[in-house]
């Protein structure tokens, strides 16, 4: 399996030399961007949508569950497609995906309808899934592999940028009016009024994001050629899944399952930790805007890190950032007002060398299994479906947010354990 096909080129870029394409680097720091920003777009959504349905957290945690499931039912036939019509095409493919998945919220608007939202966000996901096995591998190539660490850190920032900006735009056009009407005292013909006009709301937001995908998708489009000589080599489905007996590799995947559900679960509880009394009790759309700062730290985070990682180990580095998000979710925890708040949004900066940091670290010395690899790492990704789902039931069943922390905090300690088991070079 290879969710994220290696490109070999004329230098055969297979066995981990740089290829040469000059300012690709851009496009795909661009993709970063976006698929980045798109993601970032559930953690306002959630609360949006959990008040539009009088959902319970479990509930309203299916939008991340079907979002990222999409990582370990698309990523394999995404993969093929890529290696079929190449890296360019493959991300117009993406994108064209992407823009259908924002189409879909219409008729989920027009039928006010929960199940149809989570269709829609599935079918956007698909598409992110296409354009990150575009991404992730090819940053890795355009360069020598001795700074594939810094230079993946570096992409990812571009992803954290998105990510800091798409949420405080996402609140301001879809929570702003969250609090002017009660909807428990709504019924009958004014409840299903009242969410057809909210659910419109939405979909006019997906409507203008679905319109820029087109622009981008077509840009793209034009430059079809760009990467010429690329060449794509065959894997299967049990080579990637052997990798799994190396303990390196195989605890490195976990991590990614780990990190990535701890991620989303933290950013997915923000608006909704953030509006308790107990905490800073704001609005829907004040907590929707501190989330930026969430992951504008990850992103601060991954520019300082990609050029901290050119001179600190790794394994080191990862296990203590990973330490860190464990003290920020004890004091948030077991704190109150603004100290609660800031630092689990301060969470975010810990973050910020990890899914690289995990993914290099994993994926290092695999030579020729390298595309293999990656593919096992992307469907890790589906740890965002399943982490915040639990994270939700926990909250539901404990009725405590702050209790609810204490699984990405039990995720944070393995992913510290692999950072400290993985701080000698691989054999």
């Amino acid at each position: 399996m290879a969710l994220a096909p290696s490109v070999p080129t004329d230098a055969g870029a297979a066995d981990g030399a740089a290829i040469n394409a000059p300012g690709l680097q851009g496009f795909v720091f661009a993709l970063f961007f976006i698929f980045g920003g798109i993601t970032s777009l559930n953690d306002v959504i959630i609360p949006k949508l959990k008040g539009l349905f009088t959902l319970s957290f479990t509930e309203a945690m299916l939008v991340q569950f079907c979002f990222f499931a999409a990582y370990a039912i698309i990523g394999i036939p995404g993969a093929q497609l890529v290696k079929k019509i190449g890296y360019m095409r493959g991300a117009v493919a993406g994108l064209l995906t992407m823009m259908v998945g924002c189409l879909l919220f219409v008729p989920a608007s027009q039928n006010a309808s929960y199940p149809l939202f989570l269709f829609a966000l599935f079918v956007l996901a698909s598409g992110v899934v296409v354009v990150q096995v575009v991404a992730n591998p090819l940053i890795s190539l355009l360069g020598p592999a001795q700074t594939s660490h810094s230079r993946l850190t570096f992409a990812q920032a571009f992803n954290s940028l998105g990510t800091t900006i798409f949420p405080p735009v996402g609140a301001v056009l879809l929570l702003g009016g969250a609090s002017v009407v009660a909807i428990d005292q709504l019924s009958g013909p004014a409840l299903d009024a009242y969410r057809a006009a909210e659910s419109q709301v939405i979909a006019n937001a997906y409507l203008a994001l679905a319109a820029a995908i087109a622009v981008v998708a077509g840009v793209v489009w034009l430059f079809r050629n760009r990467l010429s000589g690329e060449r794509h080599e065959a894997s299967s489905v049990m080579a990637g899944l052997a990798l799994l007996k190396r303990p390196r590799f195989g605890f490195g995947a976990l991590c990614i399952f780990l990190y990535v559900g701890a991620e989303v679960a933290i950013g997915s509880l923000i608006v909704s930790y953030l509006m308790q009394s107990s905490v800073m009790g704001l609005s829907g759309e004040s907590a929707g805007k501190l989330i930026g700062l969430y992951w504008g730290g990850a992103m601060v985070g991954r520019f300082i890190g990609s050029a901290v990682l050119r001179k600190v180990n790794p394994g080191l580095a990862l296990a203590s950032v990973a330490c860190g998000a464990i003290m920020l979710i004890l004091v948030s925890a077991n704190s109150s007002g603004t100290v609660a708040g800031y630092s689990l949004l301060a969470i975010g900066l810990m973050n910020a060398i990890m899914f690289p940091t995990i993914f290099s670290l994993a994926c290092e010395k695999l030579g020729p299994s390298a595309a293999d690899g990656s593919g096992i790492i992307n469907v890790a990704i589906f740890g965002g479906a399943v982490i915040p789902l639990l994270t939700g039931v926990l909250a539901d069943s404990s009725g405590s947010l702050a209790l609810s922390l204490a699984l990405p905090a039990l995720c944070y300690a393995v992913i510290a354990g692999f950072g400290w088991y993985a701080r000698r070079p691989a054999d």
